[in-house]
C-alpha cells in the first residue's frame, strides 16, 4: 500500500510526528548526562526509574482513554500537553531561571505525555488500515522513527549543551504545532458505534473509571494468546536492550586500539568507543533504508516461523560477539542483530491489532507495551552479570534468553491457531 494510498490523518501524522521524534531526540540521549552532572550518578538513576513508572501508568491510562473518548482526541491533548511540558522544561533552563527540579518534573510529564499519545497513535492504524497492508503502515512509521533517532541526536549534541533554553523552547513550539495539525487535519477513527457503547455503559467518575480499567485489563491478561506475547517479548526484550548497556561496555573493554582498513598507505583505526559508535550509526542506517523492504518480505512466510526464527537470529548475534575482538566480526553480528530487529517490527504491531477487539486496540497496544517496558527494567542487570560470569558467559545467558522466547512463540501461535479455529 503506497503512502499517497493512506488516510489524510495517517499522512499529516507521518510528517508531523517526523518533526517531532527528531526534536525529542536532540533532547533525550543527553538527558541522563544533565541529570548526573546536576544530581549525581546515584540519584539520577533513581529519578529515572521514577520517570520511567509515571510513563507506564499514563501509558496504560493513554490505552483506556483512547478506546473511550477517540484517538483524534487524545493524539491532540498529548501533543498539546507535551508541548506545554517542554515549555516548563524551557523555563527550568532560560536566562532567568535554572533549576533542575523543575527540569525533572517538566520531563517526566513531557515522557507521560508522550506514553500518552502511542497508544491512540497505533490504534488509528489499526482502525483506518486493511489488515494486510498494516505491517507495510507500521514498518514505515518506525522508518521515520529511526531517521529521527538518527538524525536528533546529531544536532542536540550541539545545541542541547550549547543552546538548551532556544532548543527547549523549539520543541515546545513544534509539538504545539504537531497538536493543532491533528487538530485541523485528521479525523476521529474510532466508530460512533463503540464510543456509543462506552458512554451507555461506561462508569462514571475517576473512581469508576479506574476500576473499569483495571478491570478492562484484567481480561487483557486473561487471554492467553496475548499474554504468552507479552511474555516472548519481555524475554526477547533482554537482548534487544543490550545495544545501550552490555554491547558499548563489552566493546570499550575490548577494543583498545584496532587498525580496520588498511588503504593506500593510509591506515584506519578505531578505539572501543567509536567502534560502537560504527556499529550504532550501522544499525540506524540499515533501519532507515530496509525496514519496509524485510518487513514485506516477511509477510510472504508463516508469522510463526518469522518470530521465531528472529529471535534465534537475535541469539546467534549474542553468541558472535564475545567469540573474537576483531571488529569485522563484531560488525557482521550487528548485522545479523539489526536483521533479527527488522524481520518482525511490522508483524508485531499488526499482530496485536488481529487479536484486539475493535472496543479495546487502544488498551492493547498499551500493554503490549509492557514488553518494553518490564524488559527496561530488568535489561540493566546484565551489567553486574558481567562482573559475576564474565562477558562471554552473560552473552550466552542473553542468547539464551532470546532462544527461548522463540519457543514461547511458537506455543503462542499453537494457542491462535486454535481460538482461529474455534471462532471459524
Amino acid at each position: 500500500m503506497k503512502i499517497k494510498d493512506w488516510n489524510r490523518s495517517l499522512k499529516v501524522r507521518l510528517v508531523g510526528e517526523f518533526f517531532m521524534n527528531t526534536s525529542f531526540w536532540m533532547v533525550f540521549p543527553f538527558l541522563a548526562i544533565y541529570f548526573a552532572e546536576e544530581f549525581g550518578k546515584g540519584m539520577a538513576g533513581l529519578l529515572l526509574i521514577v520517570s520511567q513508572m509515571f510513563s507506564v501508568a499514563a501509558n496504560l491510562f493513554g490505552g483506556y482513554f483512547a478506546d473511550r473518548f477517540g484517538r483524534k482526541r487524545m493524539l491532540v491533548s498529548a501533543a498539546v500537553a507535551q508541548g506545554f511540558a517542554f515549555l516548563l522544561f524551557a523555563m527550568a533552563n532560560s536566562p532567568w531561571l535554572s533549576s533542575p527540579e523543575l527540569s525533572f518534573v517538566a520531563f517526566t510529564l513531557a515522557g507521560m505525555c508522550g506514553s500518552l499519545y502511542w497508544p491512540a497513535s497505533q490504534a488509528m492504524i489499526a482502525d483506518v488500515i486493511p489488515e494486510k497492508y498494516r505491517s507495510d503502515v507500521f514498518a514505515v512509521f518506525y522508518t521515520t522513527l529511526n531517521i529521527a533517532v538518527v538524525i536528533g541526536p546529531l544536532f542536540g549534541a550541539v545545541l542541547f549543551f550549547s543552546y538548551r533554553f532556544e532548543l527547549l523552547l523549539a520543541v515546545a513550539v513544534i509539538s504545539m504545532l504537531l497538536g493543532l495539525l491533528l487538530r485541523l487535519y485528521t479525523e476521529e477513527t474510532l466508530s460512533a458505534e463503540v464510543m456509543d457503547k462506552w458512554k451507555e455503559g461506561g462508569a462514571t467518575g475517576w473512581r469508576g473509571a479506574l476500576l473499569s480499567q483495571v478491570k478492562d485489563y484484567g481480561i487483557i491478561l486473561k487471554d492467553r494468546v496475548f499474554l504468552l506475547f507479552v511474555i516472548a517479548g519481555v524475554m526477547g526484550a533482554q537482548t534487544f536492550m543490550q545495544l545501550d548497556l552490555v554491547i558499548p561496555v563489552y566493546l570499550k573493554e575490548t577494543i583498545d586500539r584496532q587498525t580496520i582498513l588498511d588503504f593506500l598507505g593510509r591506515e584506519w583505526s578505531v578505539t572501543g568507543e567509536t567502534s560502537f559508535g560504527i556499529l550504532l550509526a550501522q544499525n540506524g542506517l540499515i533501519v532507515a533504508l530496509l525496514t519496509v523492504v524485510i518487513t514485506r518480505w516477511m509477510t510472504k512466510f508463516p508469522e510463526r516461523w518469522v518470530f521465531f526464527f528472529s529471535a534465534m537470529l537475535f541469539g546467534l548475534s549474542m553468541a558472535i560477539f564475545p567469540m573474537t575482538s576483531w571488529f569485522w566480526m563484531f560488525f557482521v553480528a550487528m548485522a545479523v542483530f539489526t536483521f533479527a530487529e527488522l524481520m518482525v517490527v511490522g508483524l508485531q504491531q499488526s499482530f496485536i491489532s488481529k487479536l484486539a477487539p475493535e472496543s479495546m486496540r487502544g488498551q492493547y497496544f498499551a500493554a503490549a507495551s509492557l514488553r518494553y517496558t518490564i524488559g527496561r527494567m530488568i535489561a540493566p542487570v546484565s551489567i553486574p552479570m558481567t562482573a559475576w560470569f564474565g562477558f562471554g558467559w552473560t552473552f550466552i545467558i542473553l542468547g539464551t534468553f532470546a532462544v527461548l522466547s522463540g519457543f514461547v512463540y511458537l506455543a503462542m501461535f499453537r494457542l491462535y491457531d486454535k481460538r482461529t479455529v474455534a471462532d471459524v
